[in-house]
This record gives structure tokens, sequence and C-alpha cells, in this order.
């Protein structure tokens, strides 16, 4: 069993994301994203059981945050990891509390815990479309992420702690609504 601690968007914005997620299935062998039954989100942390447990994984998560508003995130690009398997994702625009929030977890759990792609030298802010990008169909997902010329703004509302697989929430807290947010 494996821990994560997210940030995920509720918000009626999570449609832009998830119509990409659709978008990208084109290019897999199933659609990963959702298949999940899970919504649009950024992981910031995941461990394996035992060395932390969930109690203590979803009181640091709300420490983390604390008494913060919804993240409003702006989108303008789509990127892939190549290894260890193929991955297309949203790539966010820079935002600090996106930053904070990941620090704030590292400083309160050692990172040696964390797994590799998620320690604070390593780790990459994405929302992921696609997972199970089939290796026959890489150069046109590719081509699809070259090609995008859009701007999304995705509030990302709730944070979480889940156990999987299968994906389990185990622990949520709502954000407080900034002034200003987007409407899908």
């Amino acid at each position: 069993m494996a821990i994560a601690l997210n940030i995920r968007s509720d918000h009626v914005s999570a449609g832009y994301i998830e119509r990409l997620w659709d978008q990208v299935a084109a290019f897999e062998d199933e659609p990963s994203m959702r298949g999940l039954g899970y919504r649009p989100h950024f992981t910031l942390a995941i461990y394996d059981a035992p060395e932390i447990d969930v109690e203590t994984a979803s009181r640091v998560m709300r420490a983390a945050v604390e008494a913060a508003p919804a993240l409003q995130l702006e989108f303008n690009r789509i990127n892939w990891f190549s290894t260890p398997r193929f991955v297309l994702w949203a790539e966010p625009e820079m935002n600090e509390g996106l930053l904070k929030w990941h620090a704030a977890i590292a400083a309160a759990i050692d990172p040696a815990l964390c797994r590799q792609h998620y320690r604070p030298s390593v780790w990459v802010p994405h929302c992921t479309l696609g997972t199970r990008i089939l290796d026959a169909r890489r150069d046109d997902a590719m081509a699809f992420a070259r090609s995008f010329d859009r701007r999304l703004t995705v509030v990302f509302d709730v944070i979480d702690c889940v156990v999987f697989p299968p994906v389990r929430i185990v622990a949520e807290q709502r954000l407080a609504r900034a002034i200003g947010h987007a409407q899908a």
C-alpha cells in the first residue's frame, strides 16, 4: 500500500483537465486517468507503508496548507516524462503556494522516506493527463503536446490523503475559496 498527499480539483474548472484526459486517451491502450476514479490533481508526496502511516501523513498535509485558500493554477503547456514510462502531463505556471506546500511536507517528513520522484531536489509539479501511452502512439502524443496552444485556469480546492492501489481517499480538507476563481 502507498500513501499519497495531493491537491485536487473538485471545482467546475477541473473539466478543462478532464477534457484533456479524454483527448490523451486516444493515445493509450485504455483511458488511464478516467480509470482511476479520481479527480485532476497534483501529487505532492508518495510514501510506502509502513514507513509512514495515514494518520501522520494526514496531519502533515493539513499543517502544510494551514488556512490557505484554494490555488488557481494556469496551464499553457503539455509536457511528457519518457522514463520509466511515457506519461503526458499539463505543466502549471510557477506557483509559490504549490512550491511552499511541497516544501512544508518535505520539512515535516524526512524526504528520504518519500518516493524518489517526489523528493525536493527532483519533484516536477505536474497534473497527469495519461500514463498508458502506447509505444506506437508516442510520436502522435508528442505532436499533440507540442501543438497545445491554449491557456487553462483550474482551481485546486481540496487537499487529501489517499491510499492506493486502488485510489481511496482516507482524509480530505476543502480549501477556502479565494475571490476571482475561474469558472468553466
